[in-house]
Order: C-alpha cells, then structure tokens, then sequence
C-alpha cells in the first residue's frame, strides 16, 4: 500500500495586517531589521531615532506612516511623542541606546550611571506610555543583552523589570529579548578594527557556526509579537554564545 500524500499547504496570510508597531530606534540595525520583517508581515510602521537623515532613509524603505527624530533618552520629547501618537497601537520595540562593556570602575562616574540604570530607565520611560496607547494584547518588546542573566552591570534590561511590567501593564504583553553579540553597524562602531577578529572568533566557537546577525533578532521579535500566549519572560538569542564562554 502507498502512503497517502500529506496535504499541501498554501502560502499563509501575514501576520501582522491591519496592526501597527512602533519602533523606538528604528533607523538602522535590529530596529530597522524588525521594521522591514512587520513591514512583509503587514503592519503598519512608525519609526524613531536620534539621526534625521539615517531616519529619513529607513522610513522610505519600510514606507514608515510617520518618523520623529529625537533623543530617547530625554523624556520630555519621549513624552510628547507618545501624546502625538495616532491611538491605540499594537506593538512598541525599544531597541535604543548601546551597549556598555568593560569594568565599572574603569568608567568615570556618567557612564557608570549609565551602564547601570541606563536601558531600565529607558524601559521604564516607554512603559509609562504605553498604559492607554497599545492595544490589549499587544506587546512592549525591550532589547537588553544575554550579560543581563549574570551579576554584571551595563549589558541590558534586567528580567525582573520585565515580569514586573508584565503584571502592571497587563493585558498588554511585556517581553525582553536578551541578544549576545549582534553583527550590527552599531557592533562595528563599537568595535573598530576588532570586528573582523571577533566575527571570526564567533564563527569557529558557536554551535549554530556562523554570527547572529539583525534579522535573526527579527524574526524572534515578530514571533513575541504574534503569538499572544507570551508574556513577562526573557528570550535569549545568542547563538549559543553564553555556553562557550
């Protein structure tokens, strides 16, 4: 007797149509990445970053309904932003700011400041306005790192900020996303002349074999947004980099 074939499946609908996601720090990098991925899902998408020009070119290219330029970090502007929004949304990505490395007291006392409260402030600033303008249902999704699971200070939004949001922003849906080393233009800047070092570095020690790159955070960020039994948890993505040391 001959198996039965298994039935085809046709080409599924976006997953995304008729929602809208805001990206705050959205002009290049994973921000930009998950903007272009809603974007072929069918979202709607509005775009914030510090650098007009930088913005100017990735709103054209995801046909963003609206981009602000401004300074994240300043709350006055976040503010206003937020109170200009078109309401409700459904989605808000915060991927703004950067990375801190190396020892606290190697800093002077600003980038300590910043590497220990800076993304959690920013979380924080966000969630504040997103009670009231995101859907129910709909999801704040934060970008912190993998470093954040570990007793060091500067490598991301901590988890327990995470779960508490959840709770307090209920039923909308709060997510970290915890990523490694990402091969961004913000990973080049950071890393200068070490970036082809490290890259090879990835590659031989990884068990996935090669380097995570912007779209893979992506994908990660469209599925928390879509599958809408996920809340309060960290994801990490790493490539198993917290693994190899």
């Amino acid at each position: 007797m001959g198996s039965r074939p298994s039935p085809s499946r046709g080409p599924r609908d976006p997953a995304l149509v008729g929602q809208t996601l805001v990206v705050i720090g959205g002009s290049a990098g994973i921000g930009l990445a998950t903007a272009r991925l809603a974007r072929a899902e069918g979202a709607s998408v509005v775009l914030t970053g510090r650098d007009p020009e930088r913005l100017r070119t990735a709103a054209t290219e995801v046909e963003a309904i609206s981009a602000s330029a401004f300074d994240a970090g300043d709350p006055a502007r976040l503010r206003r932003f937020f109170e200009e929004l078109p309401v409700p949304v459904d989605h808000v990505l915060v991927t703004a700011g950067r990375p801190s490395y190396g020892r606290l007291l190697d800093m002077d006392a600003e980038q300590a400041r910043e590497a220990m409260s800076g993304h959690v402030t920013l979380a924080l600033e966000v969630a504040r306005h997103v009670a009231g303008r995101v859907r129910p249902g709909g999801t704040l999704l934060l970008l912190g790192g993998t470093g954040a699971r570990r007793v060091r200070a500067g490598l991301g939004t901590a988890p327990a900020v995470t779960a508490g949001l959840a709770l307090e922003l209920a039923p909308v849906r709060v997510n970290l996303i915890a990523a490694g080393f990402v091969d961004t233009p913000l990973s080049a800047r950071l890393l200068g002349d070490g970036l082809d070092a490290r890259r090879e570095e990835l590659r031989a020690t990884l068990p996935i074999g090669r380097v995570v790159v912007a779209d893979d955070v992506a994908a990660l960020a469209v599925h928390l947004m879509t599958n809408t039994a996920l809340t309060g948890a960290t994801y990490d993505i790493d490539g198993g980099q917290q693994f190899v040391g």
